[in-house]
């Protein structure tokens, strides 16, 4: 099975309509804080500009389930995506104000997989494996230690599908697919001139890099 490709910090609808004709599994918008983030009403237009192929993605912080419920109509989401360190009374709560699919983040700051995270693998629809930063949620362009983690996401990988994001580009990604044999990868920074200016040239590499590979 080939890994599915996410463009994720999308803030202009040709960048989004770019990723769609490449051939993109799922796009993404920001609405946590960062340089990134944009509005509901702006992650519609972006969105809008996708056409109907790939999934819609919303990048979420701190925001209230009601809150969440509220941009996720307005910008009609496909996936909601929680990423500032949820638990899974968090994505319970997500379900009962949203019918689509629910992802979790887990933020890693060393060389492991939390043990505590092990029970999002069973709640959520996918797990988003990122890596930490103590100054924003996601786009830092740091990569994880795919090897050290390999053991870890072995024990650990249930029924929920594996989002690989941190710090992946058009030149790891082919070393991150073959070590994880992520579901999806994740990209950013990683196909950016600048932060949520995606670079066209690097969202062809990146494609064509993860398309190589199967994953299983």
């Amino acid at each position: 099975m080939l890994a599915k490709v996410k463009f994720c910090g999308m803030t202009r609808p040709k960048d989004a309509a770019l990723a769609s004709e490449i051939g993109a599994s799922y796009i993404g918008v920001v609405f946590a804080d960062g340089p990134r983030r944009v509005t509901p009403r702006q992650a519609r237009t972006i969105l809008d500009a996708a056409g109907g192929k790939a999934k819609r993605v919303g990048v979420f912080g701190t925001n209230a389930p009601e809150e969440i419920a509220r941009f996720s109509e307005e910008a009609r989401l496909d996936v909601v995506q929680l990423h500032a360190d949820p638990t899974t009374a968090d994505v319970r709560a997500i379900r009962t104000k949203f019918n689509g699919e629910v992802w979790a983040a887990i933020r890693i700051a060393g060389a492991h997989i939390p043990s505590a995270a092990e029970a999002l693998f069973d709640a959520a629809d996918a797990v988003v494996l990122d890596a930490r930063s103590e100054h924003r949620l996601g786009g830092t362009g740091k990569a994880l230690p795919w090897d050290e983690l390999e053991v870890d996401l072995a024990r650990d990988r249930g029924g929920a599908a594996v989002v690989l994001a941190g710090g992946l580009n058009p030149g790891n990604v082919a070393t991150a697919i073959r070590t994880l044999a992520p579901d999806v990868v994740d990209v950013s920074s990683g196909v950016e001139s600048s932060p949520g200016v995606k670079d066209p040239w690097l969202m062809r590499e990146f494609y064509a890099a993860a398309s190589r590979l199967r994953t299983h």
